[in-house]
């Protein structure tokens, strides 16, 4: 749900937040520490039943993409129904879920699995930045990502917009992309991830397709980032030349030009590694460029040169069909 910022690493300046459990659970226990009552705890009293929509998720600079071309998507609806609970809306669920909320110190609170601190807040607007977090570690100076919101009504009353509108890419973000993708088309080196994957298309019957999709679950958090920035397709090619399997990236240009990048399997013998290597570059230029019609990949509009991972199989027989039965 909230994209690779999720994705986290250690790293210097992380310290141990000793986590205030909801406002009554008064024993200690490992790893949390006593704090100053409950005047240290952020009160959401003031906003209650106002519905926020999230219009804008950003970095530090204030872009919403970062270098490899990964956009950081406002996607939030919230309310805060109480001191101890969030209401948020699921793109996935298509309805409002309730989840339990904890308050830390310093502005800091944890709800839909995700650790947070308040930067700013009124019944107009928030702003709420993501924290880091791995092995109960929290890095209280943060991910540099930020979510900014705006109540629902002041959306339409104040500001005659609508979620829609606000979302739309700032024209610092479009000016960005814009050189990236100029980089990307001069040199395929510089690919990154297209918002937009590449599409490939079969023209031919005994090819199937298929882009990997991940299920947005509870248990990885909605997070199906690798979709967006490792676009991996499944071919089964029948009929084959002979019995097949390979695994390897290529770039894609923003003519759908194919160039092979690397082969995704291990090697302890070279011979065996060239011999792969070649094979599979074989495929990519016989079968790959007379079968099927390829779609670059785009951001903002944008085509230009991306990588996606192949894994392809082939196999000599045709594909099983449903037999007909006298009834048909």
């Amino acid at each position: 749900m909230l994209g690779i910022q999720q994705k986290i690493t250690k790293t210097s300046g992380i310290i141990l937040l000793l986590i205030i459990t909801i406002l009554g659970a008064g024993c200690k226990r490992k790893g949390i520490v006593a704090h100053n009552g409950p005047k240290d705890l952020i009160s959401f009293k003031s906003i209650q039943g106002i519905t926020y929509t999230e219009v804008a998720r950003r970095m530090k600079n204030g872009l919403s993409f970062n270098e490899y071309g990964y956009q950081l998507e406002p996607q939030w609806k919230m309310s805060f129904i109480s001191d101890d609970s969030t209401r948020i809306y699921s793109p996935i669920k298509k309805q409002l879920i309730n989840f339990p909320l904890s308050r830390g110190y310093d502005s800091i609170f944890n709800t839909a699995r995700t650790w947070l601190k308040v930067r700013k807040m009124n019944k107009d607007s928030m702003v709420i930045e993501i924290l880091k977090y791995k092995d109960e570690l929290i890095d209280v100076t943060g991910a540099k990502v930020y979510m900014v919101f705006y109540a629902d009504n002041y959306i339409k009353n104040t500001l005659h917009s609508d979620s829609t509108i606000l979302r739309r890419p700032s024209h610092s973000d479009t000016a960005y992309i814009s050189k990236l993708v100029s980089k990307a088309n001069s040199n395929y080196e510089k690919a990154f991830s297209a918002r937009q994957p590449v599409q490939i298309i079969s023209k031919s019957s005994m090819i199937r397709v298929e882009q990997r999709k991940t299920e947005p679950t509870m248990e990885n958090n909605f997070d199906t980032s690798d979709d967006y920035l490792d676009p991996t397709f499944d071919i089964v090619i029948n009929k084959a030349y002979r019995d097949f399997y390979y695994s390897f990236s290529m770039y894609v240009d923003d003519k759908g030009n194919m160039i092979y990048e690397r082969p995704l399997v291990p090697f302890t013998d070279e011979g065996f590694k060239i011999a792969y290597i070649k094979e599979s570059q074989d495929i990519m230029n016989t079968y790959f460029k007379y079968f099927f019609k390829i779609i670059p990949g785009s951001t903002l509009g944008m085509p230009h040169t991306s990588i996606i991972s192949i894994q392809v199989r082939g196999v000599t027989t045709a594909p099983k069909t449903a037999k007909k039965t006298a009834a048909n």
